[in-house]
C-alpha cells in the first residue's frame, strides 16, 4: 500500500493548486499515493467523464474535488464514478459560500462528503480519505490515531504556554 496511488485529486483550474496542495502535503504525511489532474465539469466534460469511469480501474479509491463558483466537478465525477467523493470548495470573491451551496446540494443518490471551504478543507478532505482508506487499511488506521493523538498534545501544549502567562486580575 506505502505510496501506492490510492486518491485521485482533480481541481476545475490550476488557480485551485494552491489550496490543494494543503492536501498533497497529509497525504504525504501519511505516504499515500495521489495523482493531480486539472479538468473543467463544463470546458472538458468529455475529460471528466473519462476520468471518472476510469478511475476505479486504475486502482484509485477515493477521489477528492475541488471546484469553485458554480462547482460542477465534484458531482459531476460522483454522478459516473462508484468510488467516495470528497469535495472541497475553493474560496471565491464571494467567500466560497457559492462554491460550498453548489458542492454540497447534490441529488439523493448520487453523495458528495463536502468540507469547508479553502486550506481547513483541503486538509480535512486528506484526513477524510485517510480515514475512508483506514477502514481497509490497518497500518492508515493507526498512523491517524497517532496524528490525532498528535494535534491533542499540541492543543495541551499551547494551553499550558497559555497557562504561563499571566493575566490580570479583574
Amino acid at each position: 500500500m506505502q505510496n501506492r496511488v490510492l486518491v485521485g485529486i482533480v481541481m476545475g483550474s490550476d488557480s485551485d493548486l494552491e489550496t490543494m496542495q494543503e492536501t498533497m502535503k497529509i497525504l504525504e504525511k501519511f505516504g499515500i499515493g495521489y495523482e493531480v489532474k486539472i479538468m473543467s465539469a463544463h470546458r472538458s466534460p468529455q475529460i471528466v467523464e473519462e476520468y471518472a469511469l476510469s478511475a476505479e480501474e486504475r486502482g484509485l479509491e477515493v477521489i477528492i474535488a475541488a471546484a469553485g463558483g458554480a462547482a460542477h466537478l465534484p458531482g459531476m465525477i460522483a454522478a459516473w464514478s462508484k468510488l467516495p467523493v470528497i469535495g472541497v470548495p475553493i474560496q471565491t470573491q464571494l467567500g466560497g459560500l457559492d462554491s460550498l451551496l453548489s458542492i454540497v446540494q447534490m441529488p439523493s443518490g448520487v453523495p458528495v462528503a463536502t468540507v469547508s471551504v479553502g486550506k481547513g478543507g483541503a486538509k480535512n478532505s486528506a484526513v477524510l480519505a485517510v480515514e475512508i482508506l483506514g477502514i481497509k487499511y490497518p497500518e492508515l488506521k493507526k498512523k491517524l490515531k497517532l496524528y490525532k493523538e498528535e494535534m491533542a498534545k499540541d492543543v495541551e501544549e499551547k494551553n499550558k504556554k497559555l497557562k504561563a502567562i499571566k493575566s490580570p486580575k479583574i
